[in-house]
């Protein structure tokens, strides 16, 4: 029977996460209470009862596993037991993913020896770079009949193949059995593609990154529940290094944690978990809530209900008229005067119509910007520009929540990228007159001190000077394409001082570079674009948040796409040739292409600046927002009528229905789909108006953005509230 086991039901707001770090407290501050019972007879129990309370190394990470949904939550629980706890103990927060990948490469050395794999430190894969490598490496066996077949382009058929890897993995399904799965799955509801094709591409895929020493995300949670969990010596490791576990917002985990959490807690650990009961942020990306679920029902485990909000919100307010309108399709309800509904006839309308509410409620100081959030089901570019530029006309900022925006949309980065292609030879193909002109802009950047002694940014080369630069002084060539003196332009006169200067600069820097006292560092091109970070956006000069944001993972990016291609050379012999000018520029194309294609995001570590948070308008997508746990005074829930309130969108993978470990390979039909829509709205519904505190507004165009009419799940509410 395992004892000590927490089990904490509980809606947004209701503080579950609070109750989680009280229990983590009392655990520690009761450390020879709660130690378990396998330790009492050792010997030196004695010595470590009166070291607990100051160090809690002493089996392992503080001895505690501490586990949250993810990395934005991870760190808000991290900060809350610090805070609550003085810093009196040393806390190491996870995501289960990160758990995996840490465990994995901690005991490599065990898996290396039960699979009989070649002695080498493995290599993580991102996700854009397994992408790249898998389509190289299926490219052979994907025919353009096949992609005639599945009706969609590569990239997407690739990425789909990867998803249910990984969805696979999540549920603790072998690569070899998910042929299995969607045989079974896929009987009404096709594929258009051979069930046994996509698993066989799927094994040779990860035997092949086996062999590399490369992990993926898949290939990580794979090893780590099918070889390294069920391991002996890992487990008598496993279970010396923790006594408890502290997981919060088990309803986003994926299934194979609780295989986890079931050999700690039948091994004496305690445990406290907390459940939102209309959570499932992640149910569609590798969540199985209702798997997780199960834990609950330990003999011996107490289950505590936290069903009352711990904060004002709207929720007990307006969640049952809400569900009656748009669930029970009860016409005859009607909503209190909280919330307020902005209709107009095109989306256009709609999103100035909301700004000016926003701004009026801003300037007459009813409410602050940090007190307000635009959700919506999916954000545009349109919507996104509008609400910048608008409100940022007004001085009022918005903070886009995990903007996840393409890094080559950064002109800093394409400006980077453009001096790659003048200093290594061969990367003629990749520039043009406009790339040029654009870097010229970008590099010549400095800070200038207005009369209020207010900074900003300014270019010595503006865009019609660069322009003529370009014109007249770069020479494109396939191999070897550069830039002349500005004195080849016949009137370089016109282009005045301060911008003749810049150029000289900028021209000075690249022959520099190009020397053949260069040439040993260009062996390295991360080291070049570290050198252009710091010559041309860091020396004397103070970058903003959002610009170091994008240089840091542009260098983390090109570091390990090096480390990747390093690799892959070792391990086919090609180190005689691993650094020749040839391989160097070929690599380097290869990774400005792969930037071209926008699969990489400025997502750095860490993704939050230090100190406290801006002064800004949130906007987020419903997803975002929920995963996040945001809380406002203020919500404007934009698009009302659009139907994907009540569809999954970019936060459901394909084939996440097949892998949910109590329906296994069981088919997803029309009626399974209609119940979870409605199950998906009114989670949403629940846990949105658990984050709202005064009032909500209900913005609704009748037309959407391509023109047709708008007449989604969520509809009703607009005829049931004032304007």
């Amino acid at each position: 029977m395992v004892k000590d086991c927490f089990w904490i039901f509980g809606t947004s707001g209701s503080g579950k996460t609070s109750r989680l770090v009280d229990q983590f407290c009392h655990w520690v501050e009761n450390a020879d209470l709660s130690y378990p019972k396998r330790y009492h007879n050792q010997q030196n129990f004695a010595n470590v009862k009166s070291s607990v309370k100051t160090s809690r190394l002493h089996y392992g990470e503080s001895g505690i596993l501490l586990l949250a949904a993810n990395d934005d939550n991870r760190r808000e629980l991290v900060d809350k037991i610090l805070y609550k706890t003085a810093g009196k103990y040393p806390i190491r927060g996870k995501t289960p993913l990160g758990f995996f990948q840490d465990e994995v490469i901690l005991f490599w050395p065990l898996l290396v020896e039960s699979l009989g794999l070649k002695a080498q430190f493995p290599v993580r894969l991102r996700p854009e770079t397994e992408q790249e490598l898998a389509t190289k490496f299926w490219r052979s066996r994907l025919d353009t009949e096949i992609l005639r077949c599945v009706s969609m382009s590569e990239y997407r058929l690739v990425r789909r193949m990867l998803d249910l890897w990984q969805l696979a993995a999540y549920s603790g399904t072998p690569c070899t059995e998910i042929s299995g799965v969607l045989a079974n799955a896929l009987v009404d509801y096709s594929f258009n593609i051979d069930p046994q094709f996509v698993g066989s591409l799927l094994l040779s895929w990860r035997n092949w990154c086996l062999g590399k020493g490369l992990l993926t995300y898949s290939l990580i949670t794979e090893l780590y529940d099918q070889y390294l969990l069920p391991n002996g010596g890992y487990q008598e490791r496993l279970k010396n290094r923790y006594w408890a576990i502290v997981a919060d917002d088990v309803d986003d985990y994926p299934a194979i944690t609780k295989d986890l959490f079931d050999f700690l807690l039948n091994n004496d650990a305690v445990g406290a978990f907390s459940y939102n009961c209309h959570g499932a942020v992640r149910l569609g990306l590798g969540a199985d809530p209702e798997y997780l679920q199960t834990l609950s029902e330990y003999e011996g485990c107490q289950i505590e209900h936290l069903m009352i909000p711990s904060r004002e919100s709207l929720r007990l307010e307006l969640t049952r008229p809400m569900i009656d309108l748009v669930i029970n399709n009860n016409v005859l309800a009607s909503l209190p005067s909280c919330v307020k509904s902005i209709q107009t006839i095109s989306r256009s309308q709609l999103l100035r119509k909301t700004t000016d509410i926003i701004i009026d409620g801003v300037k007459s100081g009813q409410v602050s910007p940090e007190e307000i959030a635009i959700i919506a089901p999916g954000l545009d570019a349109i919507a996104r520009y509008t609400f910048l530029e608008i409100l940022g006309k007004q001085k009022i900022d918005v903070h886009s929540l995990n903007e996840q925006l393409p890094l080559i949309s950064s002109p800093v980065v394409r400006g980077l990228l453009t001096l790659l292609t003048l200093i290594y030879p061969g990367l003629g193909r990749l520039v043009n007159r406009d790339d040029v002109a654009q870097m010229l802009v970008i590099l010549s950047q400095e800070k200038i001190q207005d009369e209020d002694e207010q900074e900003f940014s300014a270019s010595s080369i503006d865009p019609v000077r660069a322009g003529l630069i370009a014109d007249h002084c770069f020479i494109p060539h396939p191999e070897n394409p550069h830039l002349l003196p500005l004195k080849t332009f016949e009137r370089w006169d016109r282009i005045g001082y301060a911008a003749s200067k810049a150029y000289q600069d900028i021209l000075g820097w690249i022959e520099k570079h190009k020397s053949p006292d260069q040439k040993r560092l260009l062996l390295t091109p991360v080291f070049l674009i570290y050198e252009g970070m710091q010559k041309f956006f860091c020396e004397d000069k103070n970058p903003s948040y959002q610009t170091l944001s994008v240089l840091r993972e542009l260098l983390e990016s090109s570091q390990h796409y090096w480390e990747i291609d390093t690799r892959l050379k070792q391990t086919d012999h090609q180190l005689i040739s691993l650094h020749t000018p040839q391989t160097i520029s070929k690599t380097i194309g290869e990774f400005i292409q792969l930037l071209q294609q926008g699969t990489i995001t400025a997502n750095p570590y860490p993704l939050r600046p230090i100190g406290n948070g801006r002064k800004a308008i949130t906007l987020a997508t419903i997803f975002q927002y929920r995963a996040n746990k945001k809380q406002h005074r203020w919500h404007f829930w934009l698009d009302i009528g659009s139907p994907l309130w009540g569809q999954g969108g970019s936060a459901t993978l394909y084939g996440a229905n097949f892998f949910l470990r109590h329906r296994l390979g069981v088919p997803w039909t029309a009626e399974n789909e209609e119940l979870a829509q409605t199950h998906r709205i009114e989670r949403i519904i629940h846990d949105l108006l658990s984050r709202v505190d005064e009032k909500l507004f209900l913005c609704h165009s009748e037309l959407a953005v391509n023109g047709q009419e708008q007449i989604g799940p969520l509809s009703p509410l607009i005829y049931a509230c004032e304007e």
